[in-house]
């Protein structure tokens, strides 16, 4: 994957407009037609590549009776403009990460990753046999849309930095790109934390206008080119253990499709979920081989004291957002019940056997 190829689509965002509301999808002798928005460059790793392959599904499930034309990034709105297109039918169906929508609700990123969060396996658990969808399911309705489970970002780095962090202070007036509530994580440790798409991270960075930058995992930040200008690259990624990606769909759109045609949807979805995490999984582990032995990159842990405040400061942060709405509050009890019980797991499941396996 070469970064031009994706940076390339992105660019043609910075000149693009909305366009007029949809009526209805495009029908045309008994097929229908969808657009589907994303938040990503056309051709980026996994999430760019990944939405473009679930248009592609849909239409081979479907034998053509519903297709999906993927505007990437920009081509059609800008980045962070995807869920109100898909809300005001502008486009049937967006490519997103949730979170980028705490604005429209607080309780919406513990759909996508919050900090101290769950794996993304343990998303996956809670949003399909853990009571998560169907909260998800009221607090979407509000807008008229629905979500699915599209896929992960997989658990992410704690970001690229232009200089070293040894202490909490040396986060102390640091410009951070960061979304979600990481973001507000990170201000308590005294970062001015910004957000922007993929497209703007590296340009920000050459110029200094952030010092610091948090995007995915080794596999997508490697296609990014970040390693060119931040040289320390930190982990692990307290504030995103495992963001999720989601299929977005209008719902009057998704109510006028036949039963067979919904249950593609959701099928396909549930289909790339599974197969972008398995593709991050793999080549994360790659990809970071190649940053440290050819690109010379500076991979360390976040000191044990910076680690720690992160935490702390998480348990506040998830707390007073679930506090300031009745069905955020209700999200909150489910998803940490279910991450009570996941904790009590780990000793004996997977965290078991990987530190067992890792010290040899």
């Amino acid at each position: 994957m070469k970064r031009r190829t994706f940076i390339k689509g992105a660019a043609v965002g910075s000149a693009a407009t909305a366009a007029s509301p949809l009526a209805a999808p495009a029908i045309a002798q008994g097929r229908i037609q969808w657009k589907m928005v994303t938040c990503w460059p056309r051709n980026m790793p996994a999430i760019g590549v990944g939405a473009q392959r679930l248009c592609d599904r849909i239409g081979e499930m479907s034998g053509g009776r519903l297709t999906i034309k993927l505007y990437a990034a920009g081509e059609l709105v800008p980045a962070f403009e995807v869920f109100d297109a898909v809300r005001e039918g502008i486009a049937e169906a967006g490519h997103d990460a949730p979170y980028y929508w705490i604005a429209k609700h607080s309780a919406i990123p513990f759909f996508c990753s919050v900090p101290a969060g769950l794996t993304p396996q343990e998303h996956c658990a809670w949003i399909t046999s853990g009571g998560g969808q169907a909260l998800w399911d009221e607090l979407n309705a509000d807008f008229g849309v629905r979500a699915f489970l599209a896929g992960s970002g997989c658990p992410n780095m704690g970001g690229w930095f232009r200089r070293e962090i040894n202490s909490p202070a040396d986060l102390d007036g640091l410009r951070m790109r960061i979304p979600g509530l990481g973001a507000e994580v990170f201000s308590r440790l005294g970062v001015i934390t910004v957000n922007m798409p993929g497209s703007e991270v590296l340009p920000a960075l050459q110029s200094g206008a952030i010092d610091a930058t948090e995007w995915a995992g080794p596999y997508i930040d490697l296609a990014l080119g970040l390693y060119k200008v931040a040289p320390y690259y930190y982990g692990p990624g307290i504030h995103e253990p495992g963001p999720a990606i989601s299929l977005l769909v209008n719902n009057e759109a998704y109510e006028e499709l036949p039963n067979d045609l919904k249950a593609m949807v959701q099928a396909a979805a549930a289909e790339d979920n599974g197969r972008m995490i398995f593709e991050t999984t793999a080549f994360n582990a790659t990809a970071l081989q190649t940053l440290i032995e050819k690109h010379d990159v500076d991979v360390r842990h976040f000191p044990d004291e910076v680690i720690s405040l992160m935490l702390s400061n998480a348990e506040d942060v998830l707390r007073e957002t679930a506090a300031k709405t009745e069905i955020g509050q209700r999200v909150f009890e489910s998803w940490n019940a279910f991450r009570g019980r996941m904790i009590g797991n780990a000793a004996y499941s997977e965290m078991g056997y990987l530190n067992r396996r890792a010290a040899g």
